[in-house]
This record gives structure tokens, C-alpha cells and sequence, in this order.
């Protein structure tokens, strides 16, 4: 294949994308999605709303009734919430508004790796921090990367995606202490966990914590997420935010979502109970298994390497997600949590593979 006429940016052009294997197999346990649609009434109430809907007009540009609805349930002003399209949308912007060319951002891996990926594609460095061996945060690692770097923007992913450690309060207050800029919270797995950022969000902090309704809402399909945090981040969002970028269908999605933040409390109980099922039975396998406080468990096998346990998998037509490649989790593989069923067979067939 010849060269492209017209080249990318030098930087782009040697980055790697962000991508998740796709593959047609029955039981799907890689992309941390919901194993249980959202009910019917929920449904219902999408399908009624959609008939409201002027399609000839443009939709809220300021999306106020759902920003209004997301702000009550966390008991902030619509003037406090950010939306977008999916979390990812909601880190974009904050790296076009507050990161750049100029500009760095701080991570510590291993974490989210679309944290870093953002952050270069909008043209920022990335100053990357490491964890101890077994996942925890390293404050003194923390604090000499951000002396060094002074970012504009610190990511913490709590609960960690892959890890799914979660950061303590006095971590985070510590970590708000010595960021010098805007420290982002991500908890796209917030509802798994035993506390919330939230709680420390005010006017007076720069501090944000991002949420999707991907996860434990069950709609991943409609790509929306948003951001709690202080008034005049949110202005500075909405500057360099697309026009009109949220569109009318998935702003009466999230509005019929908060309809049933009861259907959603008890989908997460389930999938709490069924995790902890999940870890007991991978703990009676040759794995070493990291504790986790979100809707999948990192697990890295010991008699049979991680890559060709995936393969196995694969061929057994259950598909996890496979991290043995990434930096400082060699042989690590993540499971979702599924349904029983789902689960089950993923047991069964990881045992069929190492043992």
C-alpha cells in the first residue's frame, strides 16, 4: 500500500490506537459492559420519549434538564455537571481545555490507558508515575512526579481499571494536596465501590470525578458520561466543547435512566455478590488474583501463560480481556463480571485450560 498523499502530525502518526479484540464468541467478558439490560420500563420510557423529539431542531446545546437531574442526584447545580459522549469525550475535553501543547499530564501505572492516550493526542506529555508491585499507589512516587512534572492534569482511576484497587480518601485528599493543577478522579466504576470523590467536591477544590452511564446503567449502546466538579471547570469545558455535541435521543436516555436509579442500586448488588463468587473460585485456581472493587478481576495464571490462556479461552468461545502485553502486567489477563451462566462457563473453561 503506498504512502498517505497528506501526512498525519509526526506524533500521531506513531501512535498506536486504542483497541479491545472484537470476536464472535458466546460468553463476552472483556469490555467490563452490564451483563443485564436495563429494564423494560426503561425502555419503554426511551420509546415514548423519542416520538417527543423535534428532529428538525437542534437538541439543548446546554443539555439542561439532564445536567439538571444529574446534579440532584449527587446534590450539586446543573452549573456543576458536565455531559458528554461517554466519559472519554468528558477526558478529551478536559485535556483541550486544561492540557495541550505546552502542557503535561500525570498517570500511574498501570491504569486506564486511554488517560495517557488522550492526553497525546491533544498534544500533551505525559509524565507516568509507578506503582508498587502489587498495584497500590506509591505516594512518594506521586510526589516526585509531580514536583518534577507539575502537570495540569493528575488521573486517578478509582476503582483502577485494570486493577480494580480503590484509592482510599486520605490518598486522594494527599494526592489533591500535591497535584498542582486539576486533579481528575475517574470512576467510571464508582458505583462497585465501598466510598466516592464525590463526597470531596466543592467550588473552592480543583478537583473532578468523571461517571458513565456505560457501566451500571446498562447503556453502553448510547455512549454518555459526564463530570461533577466545580463551576468555573464546567465553563471552561463548554468552550472548547463541540456545538450541540450531545444529541436530543441520548439526553431523554439519560433522563429516563434517572428514573430508576433503584433498578440500577440493585444490578449493582448483584454483580457485587456474583464477583465475590467469582474471586473465591479463581483463588482455588493456579492464578494469583488481585482484589477488586469493580465489575471485573485482574488475574494472572501460573502454570500456563497469560497470551495463550486467552487463546484457549477463545477457542472455548469465551472471550476476556487480554493484558498480558501491557506495561508491568505480563501474563495478566481481566474477566468482567457476567451472569451466573456466563460466569460459570468462563470457570469452567479456565480450569479446563490450566489444569
Amino acid at each position: 500500500m503506498s504512502a498517505p498523499l497528506v501526512a498525519p502530525r509526526d506524533d500521531v502518526g506513531l501512535m498506536d490506537g486504542y483497541h479491545s479484540a472484537q470476536v464472535d464468541v458466546d460468553v463476552r467478558l472483556n469490555t467490563n459492559e452490564s451483563p443485564e439490560p436495563p429494564p423494560a420500563a426503561f425502555l419503554d420510557a426511551v420509546a415514548a420519549a423519542v416520538a417527543t423529539v423535534d428532529w428538525h431542531r437542534y437538541p439543548d446545546r446546554a443539555a439542561t434538564a439532564l445536567r439538571t437531574r444529574i446534579g440532584a442526584l449527587h446534590g450539586v447545580g446543573p452549573e456543576q455537571v458536565f455531559v458528554a459522549n461517554g466519559s472519554n469525550e468528558v477526558l478529551q475535553t478536559l485535556s483541550l481545555a486544561y492540557a495541550g501543547p505546552g502542557r503535561s499530564v500525570a498517570v500511574f501505572e498501570p491504569t486506564y490507558a486511554l488517560h495517557a492516550h488522550i492526553a497525546r493526542i491533544t498534544g500533551s506529555s505525559v509524565a507516568e508515575g509507578e506503582r508498587t508491585v502489587d498495584f497500590a499507589l506509591d505516594l512518594d512516587e506521586v510526589r516526585r512526579v509531580l514536583t518534577e512534572a507539575e502537570p495540569a492534569l493528575t488521573y486517578l482511576c478509582s476503582p483502577n481499571n485494570p486493577t480494580g484497587m480503590v484509592e482510599t480518601p486520605e490518598t486522594v485528599v494527599e494526592v489533591l494536596g500535591l497535584a498542582p493543577g486539576l486533579l481528575v478522579v475517574d470512576e467510571a466504576y464508582g458505583q462497585f465501590a465501598p466510598w466516592s470523590a464525590l463526597e470531596l467536591v466543592d467550588e473552592a477544590t480543583p478537583l473532578v470525578v468523571t461517571r458513565t452511564f456505560s457501566k451500571t446503567w446498562s447503556m453502553a449502546a448510547a455512549r454518555l458520561g459526564y463530570l461533577v466538579g466545580p463551576s468555573w471547570v464546567v465553563a471552561q469545558l463548554e468552550k472548547v466543547v463541540l456545538p450541540y455535541h450531545l444529541d436530543s435521543l441520548k439526553q431523554v436516555a439519560g433522563l429516563a435512566a434517572l428514573d430508576h436509579v433503584g433498578a440500577m442500586e440493585e444490578r449493582v448488588s448483584r454483580l457485587v455478590e456474583e464477583r465475590g463468587r467469582v474471586e473465591a473460585a479463581l483463588r482455588d485456581l493456579p492464578c494469583e488474583v488481585w482484589p477488586s472493587a469493580a465489575n471485573f478481576i485482574l488475574f494472572r495464571p501460573a502454570t500456563v501463560a497469560g497470551a495463550d490462556v486467552w487463546r484457549q479461552l477463545v477457542e472455548r468461545s469465551v472471550l476476556v480481556r487480554d493484558c498480558s502485553s501491557w506495561p508491568r502486567l505480563d501474563g495478566c489477563l481481566r474477566v468482567t463480571i457476567g451472569t451466573r451462566d456466563e460466569d460459570d462457563r468462563f470457570l469452567a473453561s479456565l480450569r479446563e485450560v490450566l489444569t
